[in-house]
């Protein structure tokens, strides 16, 4: 059985969803305050994307920069962090021989983008074997700063890893990098609303995110943050109108990111309704949001780890919202990152659940890596270790 709280949202309740980390969920409330948002651009769309839309945005930027911790004038949106991702790669001066840091816990999108920049700027990428199960958080620093040389000019660094829910020691690794003159870009598509995140506290020059996983806003709202020294830097994706604007009371990087073309900017503009409402369904708000899904994390952990007859393959310390636990071995071919197991059909087709089973770090290796969301309860882990010791 899902919690008391899954009435609030539109989850299919035949289905036990444990992978709100791929896509996230969207509550009723915050998809009714969009469908208003949508009716008022559909009444007069020159009014709401010409005349209103910058104020809108600027007020939804302001709410999202205070919840972050993250300097209004440097907080873009985008419609994930693989666009902002993107956006950063493409504005970097690199000069051929640079070295680029990247682990191999890096999200697929993330990396296909970084060595499609490299191969482009005759640059090369370094990829950082990160262990996994892994003892400690210090072992990620010292494995990337092993890796360090005088060629290095930028790392590509998760705050929360996807094939293994890893939560990255980030500010560390920030300071440690820039010590020796590296830039970071922190993949921070899974830490708002699932870690207590202060991006000025990082002090990464760039910081990507997501708000429709765990900030559960509607999908197409991502976040890009450029520290104020890189801003000059970085352009979007898709160069529009802000290129030659002769605007002078903002920043070419919110003139050039507000508007890239004609798009549903709601999604974005319904981030605030998604912190308020989220931070609402708890006595304690956010905090106890993100104290509650990490504790249910870490049970669900124990659950299937003591199902498979594995230990805990982190710390706890090394947890948030994500968890993933070894299976025994799978199929050897190669799988590609959007394609479903077989496993993983069958756990939906017999059994009702929608978990991911990760093929990390390859084929025939996987993973099962659950999510917890407030709508999430225990017993709903104890069906997959069930069924899990089932079908393996």
């Amino acid at each position: 059985m899902p919690s008391g709280l899954a009435r609030l949202w539109t989850l299919d309740p035949a289905v036990t969803f444990l992978n709100h980390g791929s896509f996230g969920a969207c509550p009723r409330p915050v998809l009714e305050a969009q469908q208003r948002l949508r009716e008022r651009l559909e009444r007069q769309p020159v009014q709401f994307l010409v005349r209103d839309l910058e104020a809108l945005l600027d007020d939804a930027r302001r709410v999202l920069a205070a919840f972050l911790g993250a300097e209004p004038e440097g907080l873009v949106f985008v419609t994930n962090a693989t666009t902002a991702v993107n956006a950063v790669l493409r504005s970097l001066a690199l000069a051929p021989g640079d070295q680029l840091l990247v682990t191999d816990h890096a999200y697929n999108a993330c990396r296909n983008a970084l060595d499609f920049v490299a191969a482009d700027r005759r640059a090369r990428v370094v990829v950082v074997p990160m262990e996994f199960p892994i003892g400690s958080a210090d072992r990620v620093l010292e494995a990337v700063l092993e890796r360090v040389s005088p060629r290095t000019r930028f790392a590509l660094v998760d705050h929360v890893t996807s094939p293994t829910g890893l939560v990255f020691p980030i500010e560390r690794l920030v300071r440690a990098l820039a010590a020796e003159g590296v830039d970071t870009l922190v993949d921070g598509a899974h830490a708002p609303g699932m870690l207590p995140l202060d991006v000025t506290a990082v002090g990464a020059a760039y910081y990507a995110g997501n708000c429709h996983k765990w900030v559960c806003a509607p999908k197409g709202a991502g976040f890009l943050h450029v520290r104020r020294d890189r801003q000059p830097e970085v352009r979007p994706i898709a160069i529009s109108h802000g290129a030659n604007s002769p605007r002078r009371d903002r920043s070419r990087f919110l003139v050039e990111f507000d508007w890239t073309g004609t798009v549903d900017p709601t999604a974005y503009l319904c981030v605030p309704e998604a912190i308020r409402f989220m931070g609402s369904l708890l006595p304690g708000g956010w905090p106890e949001v993100m104290a509650r899904n990490r504790a249910l994390a870490l049970e669900a952990r124990a659950i299937l780890a003591r199902a498979l007859g594995v230990p805990p393959p982190s710390p706890d310390s090394m947890v948030g919202s994500l968890a993933a636990v070894p299976l025994p071995d799978g199929s050897a071919e190669p799988a590609s990152p959007l394609q479903i197991s077989e496993l993983q059909d069958r756990l939906l087709e017999r059994f009702g659940i929608e978990v991911p089973i990760v093929p990390w770090p390859a084929p025939p290796k996987r993973l099962v890596r659950v999510s917890a969301q407030l709508y999430n309860s225990v017993a709903q882990y104890e069906r997959l270790a069930a069924a899990l010791r089932e079908l393996l």
